[in-house]
């Protein structure tokens, strides 16, 4: 059973330049700011300058998603966190707000109006946090 990641980037909201740099790390593994730049613009029709690449790779260490290296007289970045977990965090934060603005009838009515898979998938769910209980009390 796969948990939720112990590490978490201190704002899971990105732009779409943050997005899309991130992918290219996430592709990459590790990467400068010219293997970035130099990918982004392997597309012809894109502009961007080199310093908005630095911009957006500092931004992105800043809010955690990305930790730089130096290696000689270059920096590179890599994530700390994978598109797995980032994609894990994403739908615990969704799922946490659907139910802070949701009351106990509106989240039964919805259960109720899942297809048979996804009810199996809740049944799921349930038994697994069953489980982590049951494994937290032992401790």
């Amino acid at each position: 059973m796969s948990s939720l990641p112990q590490y978490r980037p201190q704002k899971l909201s990105l732009g779409s330049l943050e997005t899309e740099i991130l992918e290219i790390l996430w592709d990459l593994e590790k990467a400068t700011v010219k293997q970035i730049h130099d990918h982004i613009l392997s597309d012809l029709e894109r502009e961007l300058a080199y310093a908005s690449v630095t911009t957006v790779l500092n931004r992105l260490t800043k809010k955690g998603w990305l930790k730089c290296c130096k290696q000689n007289k270059a920096f590179s970045w890599e994530p700390l966190v994978s598109r797995e977990q980032t994609n894990t965090l994403r739908a615990c934060e969704q799922l946490q707000q659907f139910l802070a603005i949701s009351n106990p009838n509106m989240v039964a009515s919805f259960a109720d109006n899942l297809d048979t898979t996804s009810l199996e998938r809740l049944e799921l769910i349930a038994a697994n946090l069953q489980e982590i209980r049951r494994q937290r009390e032992i401790k």
